[in-house]
């Protein structure tokens, strides 16, 4: 069964079993604004929660996108490199920016679900789409 999280910093986790893929939010692409450019990290890499991991482009500014999770990216969506409108049009499924294999499930205990998550951004003056 999969499980949907999100971080104060507006990126989503979803994990099956011990996978995980990770972007930005509906919310955050649209704060962004057209997305020109994405630095995505290598296969193989080690990210650790909270830390850095890829950069975000927009005609608006540059964004550091965080680890929700911790574990060891395991693919990226390449088709972002040369489409990356694709997060402003699906930022959710196929605008989706890397996958890793979780290392430490408990993390996710300390992630918002989706009705917290709602409640964050309409804190913020955002609304529901």
């Amino acid at each position: 069964m999969s499980t949907l999280r999100f971080n104060k910093d507006h990126e989503w986790v979803r994990t099956d079993a011990d996978e995980a893929v990770i972007g930005i939010t509906d919310y955050a692409q649209t704060q962004l604004g057209d997305i020109v450019h994405v630095e995505l990290p290598e296969v193989g890499r080690r990210v650790e929660q909270g830390k850095e991991v890829a950069v975000v482009e927009s005609i608006k500014a540059a964004s550091e996108l965080y680890a929700p999770v911790s574990g060891e990216v395991t693919a990226v969506n390449v088709a972002l490199a040369n489409e990356p409108t694709i997060i402003n049009a699906d930022p959710m499924g196929e605008g989706w920016f890397f996958k890793l294999k979780l290392e430490d499930a408990t993390e996710l205990d300390g992630l918002m679900d989706e009705a917290r998550y709602q409640r964050l951004i309409e804190g913020l003056g955002a609304s529901n789409p």
